[in-house]
């Protein structure tokens, strides 16, 4: 994949962005009527507050404020009148300036421009698009579910192409950590990136995000990952089984036994489906009695929970503290997606981590030698 190259923008333009009396976002949406809503929104706290509304007329729409003394995230959500009409939306920064907005949600090529962080922003996105259309038109191809070569190889292509649309946002993050685009893809897509890059970015990031709630949980997560990587002895930690009785991830690992820690809940669709070759996984090498499962669930209902183990045929060890994404178990590992794993050698040391199917199968197997 080519990598991504952006070239510092004119003064000019810039001195013009700053100079701004305020902001005029002017657009259109594909296939609206007159008199729909058109918000202007930002997210605090999970939840969406408006900011600022208006209705289409004659096909677009505008929103003007007042200066703004630093840039926001924020997003522009299309609500039609009529119920047979789809909402859309669009994630853009608000910033001092004329910014143009085109949202068509039915083709996945909307758009923000004009403005210094829009601009960047946007060529980022475009890259994006041009591999969601490929994918949608790989989807679109017919492909014969007998056909178990065939389907495969569809998958692997979905799978690449899902890989390299997320690779041009990880690695547009280093060259634009230093403006609001670069710290809002952080945010975005820290989960899929590496310590390494995580740390890097971190060290990087400019003044002004100490007290961002979402930083300030990417440096913890970073922080736990670092202190559980590969090479290091697993960490302790104390949490409840379905009986209620306390139970230690010692009283597993560093005895002798390789032991897989699996996070995961019950309300996790990938976790359920791979629920089903980690029951194969466990009827293979428990055999030896040189291995053992250890799961750890982030479920926040202990009925649910409980269930989850009844339907999916877990008979391994279990745990948790029912805290939901505050599982105490997922915090001190920094585990910020599900299913997630961690492999720990008969030494107590982390062998591994994240691995799923065959090279999880293959590093079990090496470290059983």
């Amino acid at each position: 994949m080519k990598r991504l190259f952006y070239l510092l923008l004119p003064a000019a333009a810039v001195l013009m962005a700053c100079g701004n009396s305020g902001y005029t976002v002017t657009g259109t949406v594909a296939g609206a009527a007159d008199g729909d809503m058109v918000y202007l929104a930002k997210q605090e706290n999970r939840q969406i507050v408006h900011l600022d509304s208006t209705t289409i007329k004659g096909g677009a729409f505008t929103l003007k404020g007042g200066e703004q003394a630093e840039v926001q995230e924020c997003l522009i959500l299309y609500q039609p009148a009529s119920e047979e009409a789809r909402p859309a939306g669009l994630d853009f920064f608000l910033e001092n300036g004329q910014i143009q907005v085109a949202i068509d949600g039915e083709n996945g090529v909307s758009s923000a421009t004009g403005t210094p962080n829009n601009d960047i922003y946007q060529a980022i996105r475009g890259q994006q698009a041009e591999l969601m259309a490929q994918m949608k038109a790989l989807d679109e191809e017919e492909t014969d579910p007998e056909d178990v070569e065939a389907v495969n190889a569809k998958t692997q292509a979905m799978d690449a192409l899902e890989e390299e649309m997320a690779n041009v946002a990880i690695e547009a993050i280093p060259e634009n950590i230093g403006n609001p685009v670069g710290v809002h893809l952080l945010k975005q897509n820290y989960y899929m990136m590496s310590v390494d890059q995580l740390d890097e970015a971190l060290q990087q990031l400019p003044e002004g995000y100490e007290d961002d709630p979402v930083i300030a949980r990417i440096t913890e997560s970073t922080a736990s990952q670092k202190a559980t990587a590969v090479g290091q002895p697993f960490t302790d930690f104390e949490m409840n089984d379905p009986e209620g009785n306390p139970v230690k991830l010692s009283d597993y690992a560093g005895k002798g036994k390789v032991v897989l820690v699996d996070f995961w809940a019950s309300w996790c669709p990938p976790c359920r489906a791979e629920m089903p070759s980690m029951v194969e996984l466990y009827a293979k090498y428990k055999k030896g009695k040189k291995f053992e499962i250890v799961g750890v669930s982030l479920d926040r209902d202990a009925d649910s929970w409980k269930n989850g183990i009844e339907t999916l045929n877990i008979t391994w060890p279990q745990m948790s503290d029912v805290q939901f994404w505050n599982c105490e178990g997922a915090k001190l590992y920094g585990v910020s997606s599900i299913p997630h794993t961690v492999l720990i050698d008969k030494d107590g040391v982390i062998a591994a981590r994240n691995l799923h199917g065959e090279e999880l199968q293959a590093k079990i197997d090496e470290l059983l030698k």
